[in-house]
């Protein structure tokens, strides 16, 4: 195993929990909290809180690791061509975060030459930390998991989310047939969280037409750790302009829900 992945891997466990203790406490104490919204979007918030935290992994981060890249949800990116980089989501579940809901989460992952290589995500709230690097398999709170058996969209829940970033309709439709499938859905409001459900075996499958970097790159690599298979999401830049997720626990799963989605994109 490579010594300087691993290092930077187990690091990243400990600066989770670390910063998680810091973005708790925002979180009791919420109603302190200035809100602002971005770009006049209503629905996309930022508090100090999540610009706390952030700060807080990039600065231990150029501390210990200062030859590194970083991307980050409120900071942008540096150094994205360097051999290791680090992409951050300081607090996924803004929204549930700052309304009291405990859907949230602190997202790092860890990129070598452009390939995830390793992510972990902390919630806070139930103190739950899942975990993976390439070729060593996912965790929660230090416990193995793996995706569920389920082959088809009946035989358990998916994770559903969307933004208005794109239009209603590449969303509509394919929730409208995995109900005519037999499926059933939720959605929480964090993305992250939702694809690591799919790594413990909670949820099936996770499906949104277009979501950023920071929220997916530590739950990619989980849910691949975890036996689950998930689309190419750093094709087409990616990692800077975001993409469609599909994250699913067979390729039973995959396969139909890429169908689903391909299908109503050539209407």
């Amino acid at each position: 195993m490579d010594i300087e992945l691993r290092n930077r891997y187990l690091f990243s466990q400990e600066l989770v929990k670390e910063v998680g203790k810091i973005a708790l406490d925002f979180y009791l104490n919420r109603k302190e909290l200035k809100i602002e919204c971005k770009k006049g979007d209503l629905q996309d918030q930022v508090s100090i809180a999540d610009k706390t935290v952030e700060a807080k992994i990039k600065d231990a981060l150029k501390q210990h690791f200062p030859q590194d890249g970083f991307l980050g949800e409120e900071s942008g990116a540096e150094n994205l061509a360097c051999e290791y980089c680090w992409v951050v989501d300081p607090i996924d579940g803004t929204s549930p975060f700052l309304y009291g809901l405990n859907a949230w989460c602190i997202s790092i992952a860890i990129l070598h030459k452009n390939q995830i290589v390793s992510g972990v995500i902390f919630d806070p709230v139930h103190n739950e930390l899942f975990r993976a690097m390439k070729g060593d398999g996912a965790f929660l709170n230090d416990h193995p998991i793996h995706v569920s058996s389920s082959t088809s969209l009946k035989e358990g829940l998916m994770g559903l989310g969307m933004s208005h970033r794109v239009h209603p309709n590449t969303f509509t439709p394919v929730l409208h047939q995995i109900l005519l499938d037999g499926g059933m859905f939720i959605r929480n409001g964090s993305g992250a969280l939702m694809l690591v459900y799919v790594a413990a075996g909670r949820l099936i499958g996770y499906f949104e037409p277009h979501i950023n970097a920071w929220v997916v790159c530590a739950a990619i690599i989980i849910v691949q750790e975890a036996g689950g298979c998930v689309n190419n999401f750093l094709e087409n830049d990616g990692l800077l302009k975001g993409n469609y997720i599909l994250g699913c626990c067979s390729e039973a799963v995959l396969t139909r829900l890429n169908h689903i989605k391909n299908s109503h994109e050539t209407q």
